[in-house]
Parts: structure tokens; C-alpha cells; sequence
């Protein structure tokens, strides 16, 4: 699993820093949509877990912006883990 930090310069996910093995994702603001309204361009679908174990503790996944394409995250196997 590859380690993201949120590029508050660019407002989107990017390759985190050498040696920060956990960069913190900063409080994100939640709001509903309905579907005609969402823009996917740019976005990754990032999963969410409850632990680092995957499968059952899957949660929803969340559309993070991105500069790159989405298939560098998914390739790297990027996603949020909750604190809880």
C-alpha cells in the first residue's frame, strides 16, 4: 500500500514525502449531491477501511481529486484508513 498526502497547493492527493510512512489526510467536509450534480473528472475512487486489514472492514469509497490519472492510485493500491 502506497502512502498519499493531500497537496493543499493543487487541493488533490499526491505522492507523499520520503520517510513519512503515515501523512495525515486533513478533515474533510462531507456534503451530499444528488448524482446530475457530481463532476467525476480528475477523481479517484479511493476506498475507505475501519483497519489496515482489507475486505471486511471495507466502509464506502471516496472520490479524492487528482492531477494524475486514476489508475497511478490504484496501481499503488491507495486508500484511507479511519482513525477510530
Amino acid at each position: 500500500m502506497k502512502c498519499i498526502m493531500w497537496d493543499i497547493q493543487l487541493n488533490s492527493i499526491a505522492d507523499s514525502k520520503l520517510k513519512e510512512l503515515f501523512p495525515v489526510v486533513p478533515v474533510i467536509y462531507i456534503k451530499a449531491i444528488t448524482q446530475d450534480k457530481q463532476d467525476l473528472r480528475n477523481m479517484y475512487d479511493c476506498p475507505v477501511y475501519k483497519t489496515r486489514m482489507r475486505g471486511p472492514t471495507f466502509v464506502w469509497t471516496f472520490n479524492l481529486k487528482t492531477k494524475e490519472i486514476a489508475l497511478k492510485w490504484v496501481l499503488a493500491g491507495v486508500a484511507i484508513l479511519l482513525q477510530i
